[in-house]
């Protein structure tokens, strides 16, 4: 029987949830109080040409993110880069997997990292090896660099703390190494592409929103931009969503609106949505006349004076010649600095680093920040459950699931919503 549901916020986990509510048949409005689908990644115009708010990865274990693609019409073949994964950075050090089954790839990657000694190589294939036979487990309360405080400094500066930054956004002395494990359990020892790098050749709003919101449309849902739902409460069994009433409501806006919205139903749950700590992201985006870089994203040592982790040639993703994304995760600290002075910082950086590989100077183009980009994953943090009343869900990275704050969380998050609303 179809019911009538309330989709509110149309971010990646609201596009989520409404398409799999069409697929179960239900009659769906999305709410969005943006004039465009997509949340925290989006398509934002700068100098006449499309950037994101933010650049964003996917891997070949985000199987949830696209099948939805698929789905809604996304050739994810074009729409993707796919390439194993490379940690590389400019001088061509690095870790370089090669295609095939992730754990035989992982360890002819570790045993051919030539800029490792031999004793670090085997340090990191012994504590790979001990994290497996553990399942992928450990103490809840222990951090990542608590987790690989045995691992040699080289390894820790090289693998470990720029993985996980870009997977948690988190600092290894504060990121949950239980989040971390399971990180590397699904990307690296889940099957044949878990491990393979997506990196976008479209706009993020391109990579799914955009279609999502059309093919809501095609399947008669009602797609409502611009329009903030202002009070939620109790209609029967169901709930009252402005003036209309809805068989089951879905909260997948940010967690600042969902709390506002659940406070007078579920004031606990609504505390807890409020008191979850937040992490910004920083990106830099520059141009230069003949930058081409070794890779379509490479790696860089972070520090006190560089604040990027990483960073993305466009002009070897379909987009802009000589546009380069850097990324700053774990932002705080520059944040703090200001965006003028890690603009500058960049720049500085990208100079002493990827110099060879451009002539004139980088011209700084745009210097983002989402202040809220992800929360801070640290271990025993208490994220809010996704039901809090009988058809009330909430979905979003934020919420409670096995992943931190990611695109594959909050799509997987929007369709567990969907799926266990009328249970």
């Amino acid at each position: 029987m179809a019911r009538r549901v309330a989709v509110i916020g149309g971010g990646w986990a609201g596009c989520a949830a409404a398409v799999q509510c069409i697929d179960q048949g239900h009659d769906v409005t999305l709410f969005e109080m943006a004039r465009q689908l997509g949340g925290r990644a989006r398509r934002v115009e700068v100098e006449g040409f499309p950037l994101d708010n933010g650049q964003h990865i996917l891997i070949g274990a985000y199987t949830e993110s696209l099948r939805l693609m698929r789905q809604v019409g996304v050739k994810t073949t074009l729409a993707l880069l796919r390439e194993p994964l490379r940690l590389v950075y400019p001088d061509g050090s690095g870790l370089m997997l090669r295609p095939g089954p992730p754990l035989l790839a992982f360890a002819g990657a570790v045993l051919h990292q030539s800029a490792w000694r031999w004793s670090e190589r085997c340090a990191l294939l012994a504590a790979s090896l001990r994290w497996a036979l553990a399942g992928f487990r450990c103490a809840p309360q222990l951090t990542v660099a608590a987790l690989c405080r045995q691992l040699p400094q080289r390894l820790r500066d090289d693998l470990i703390d720029p993985l996980c930054v870009a997977a948690l956004n988190t600092p290894a002395e504060q990121a949950s190494a239980a989040v971390f494990l399971r990180v590397l359990k699904d990307a690296l020892f889940s099957g044949p592409g878990s491990s393979d790098l997506l990196l976008p050749r479209v706009d993020l709003s391109r990579l799914f929103p955009d279609a999502a919101g059309q093919w809501l449309l095609d399947a008669g849902a009602r797609v409502q931009l611009g329009h903030r739902v202002l009070q939620l409460a109790p209609a029967g069994a169901g709930w009252q969503v402005g003036d209309e009433a809805f068989d089951g409501v879905i909260l997948a806006c940010s967690p600042i609106e969902a709390a506002r919205l659940a406070r007078p139903l579920a004031a606990g749950w609504a505390n807890g949505a409020d008191a979850l700590p937040f992490e910004p992201i920083i990106t830099v985006y520059a141009r230069g006349s003949g930058v081409r870089l070794p890779a379509p994203m490479l790696a860089l040592h972070a520090g006190p004076q560089a604040p990027a982790q990483f960073v993305f040639d466009h002009g070897q993703l379909d987009g802009p010649q000589g546009l380069l994304a850097f990324v700053v995760s774990g932002a705080r600290p520059w944040a703090e600095r200001g965006l003028a002075a890690t603009g500058e910082a960049v720049l500085a950086q990208a100079d002493a680093t990827l110099g060879r590989f451009f002539r004139p100077p980088l011209r700084l183009v745009r210097t983002m920040i989402e202040k809220r980009a992800t929360f801070v994953c640290q271990p025993g943090l208490q994220r809010p459950q996704p039901r809090l009343a009988p058809r009330l869900w909430a979905a979003g990275d934020y919420v409670e699931g096995p992943y931190p704050a990611t695109l594959e969380g909050a799509v997987r998050s929007g369709v567990q919503a969907a799926r266990g609303l009328f249970d």
